[in-house]
């Protein structure tokens, strides 16, 4: 593993970041909107089946919205106890299209939910509010120095657990070509003043590559680990990268 700050090195990770990033992300059909106090959240709800609202970090209190007095022209919010999530359905006589409501969370926000009424299979809406997220995340990243961080960080990406007020986001971006190496984003753990990166290498040449931290450093890398720097034709390895928000995998 190799620690550094300041470096201008552009290899690996840079090239490729730039095509993982230009590639289209595949559809899913969940939905992740993220919000602040007070603010509105836009989504689209199943005109047939189910949707599923639910609060990272926090759980909704209450729902408030007006009812039309007709059970065939309005449509239901079920709240569910133990997780803290709510269900949306719409019956298949309502005319509207388009559902909205307010509603109020255990840690006390105030969200304005407006959903379009479409005709998609039952869907879930995971709703982020960054104030949570820095909140937990300036926590667990201040216990330490930042480099110290970066590598309990580093150590939670390669066990694949999650960390505590980071925000991880599974990737769908198709695999970057550099060269006989194939490239491709997994996942990122975004905190208060961390960022992590997952990343796959392929080797599709005849020949063996070793691959050297430097060629996976971007400008302000804090830490960088390879899982087997060693790949021989055909072979896989997974790196992880850490740097500062905003700067990990950027110009």
């Amino acid at each position: 593993m190799a620690y550094r700050k300041g470096t201008h090195t552009r290899g690996l990770f840079l090239s490729a970041a730039a095509l993982l990033t230009a590639a289209s992300p595949a559809h899913a059909a969940d939905q992740f909107k993220q919000t602040a106090d007070g603010a509105g959240i836009e989504c689209s709800v199943s005109a047939r089946e189910l949707t599923r609202f639910a609060l990272v970090d926090d759980q909704f209190a209450s729902v408030s919205k007006i009812s039309t007095g007709t059970p065939y022209n309005d449509f239901a919010v079920t709240s569910e106890p133990v997780r803290g999530d709510i269900y949306v359905s719409v019956p298949e006589t309502y005319a509207a299209r388009s559902i909205s409501f307010f509603t109020t969370t255990k840690k006390g926000f105030v969200y304005k939910v407006a959903c379009r009424v479409e005709q998609i299979p039952a869907t879930q809406v995971f709703i982020t509010n960054p104030v949570i997220a820095k909140n937990r995340a300036a926590d667990w990243e201040s216990q330490t120095p930042i480099e110290t961080s970066a590598v309990r960080l580093i150590q939670a990406m390669a066990n694949d657990r999650t960390v505590d007020g980071f925000e991880v986001r599974q990737s769908t971006a198709i695999p970057a070509r550099v060269g006989d190496l194939e490239v491709q984003l997994i996942a990122d753990y975004r905190g208060a003043s961390l960022t992590g990166k997952v990343v796959r290498i392929h080797n599709r040449g005849t020949k063996p590559v070793t691959l050297a931290e430097r060629d996976l450093a971007p400008r302000d890398t804090l830490a960088v680990s390879i899982a087997d720097p060693k790949l021989e034709p055909g072979a896989s390895t997974t790196a992880f990268v850490v740097g500062a928000s905003g700067e990990t995998g950027n110009d």
